[in-house]
């Protein structure tokens, strides 16, 4: 049956999307396939209107799709370990931003694995980003779009291969709850490619970015990994999974 699950939900999600087309150009489905629940947080970009109030809580096997606007570019993540009272104040182990359940276009704390998307009026681009750091395994997949429209994501579970130096453990520290980057651990030049390490001729791969790359192919392992990274579809609509190897 467990060989079953992913052609099914497969087939749910088409057939979800074939009615959502007729509502809207492009959707985002946001689906956790992870044992617990992930409170994703959602930021636009300057400009760009907040969705779903910047945040909510996903149970196990739960899906929930976001109608886009036109021309919205921004970010998503998974917040882990969360906790919030009838207010919607509290903290989450990972992801945080600010205390709140709803983000209302705050960012969330590194370190966090990024889904970022930016649609356009002819071609979107997308990608996932382990810049800021990982703290969940994260895919995007597009839909019924043309062009290249590859998939994009970080599939391995970086948080059991994570060094040393870059571990963020949980309050009893039994357990790695998130993986920084080397940029947030070490806030270097070279690591950050900032000042005279700002351009892409002079911010190479690092020991660090070089295990992230390892593990998440199709993921952005440091500031400059563009070109195998990042990812472009026209006019598709788009699967964002938590835990894709669950």
């Amino acid at each position: 049956m467990d060989a079953m699950l992913p052609l099914l939900i497969f087939i749910s999600f088409s057939l979800f999307m074939t009615h959502i087309s007729e509502v809207s150009a492009t959707s985002i489905t946001l689906y956790n396939k992870c044992s617990h629940p992930v409170w994703p947080g959602i930021q636009p970009s300057a400009g760009r209107p907040v969705l779903a109030r910047g945040g909510f809580k996903l149970p196990p096997s739960k899906a929930y799709s976001l109608d886009m606007p036109a021309a919205w570019s921004g970010r998503i993540w998974g917040r882990h370990g969360c906790s919030f009272d009838a207010e919607g104040r509290g903290r989450c182990a990972t992801g945080d931003c600010g205390g709140a359940l709803f983000c209302n276009g705050l960012g969330g704390a590194p370190p966090a694995t990024l889904a970022e998307i930016t649609l356009g009026a002819e071609q979107d681009f997308y990608d996932v980003s382990l810049v800021d750091g990982y703290n969940l395994a994260i895919s995007i997949t597009p839909f019924k779009g043309s062009g290249k429209c590859s998939y994009a994501g970080c599939v391995s579970d970086l948080n059991v291969m994570c060094p040393v130096g870059l571990q963020v453990r949980s309050h009893d520290k039994r357990h790695v709850v998130a993986c920084k980057s080397a940029c947030f651990a070490f806030n270097s030049p070279r690591y950050c490619c900032t000042g005279s390490f700002g351009s892409p001729a002079a911010c190479k791969p690092t020991a660090y970015s070089r295990i992230f790359k390892a593990a998440c192919p199709r993921a952005y392992s440091y500031a400059y990994d563009d070109p195998t990274s990042i990812a472009t579809c026209s006019g598709g609509s788009y699967l964002v999974t938590f835990c894709p190897h669950h």
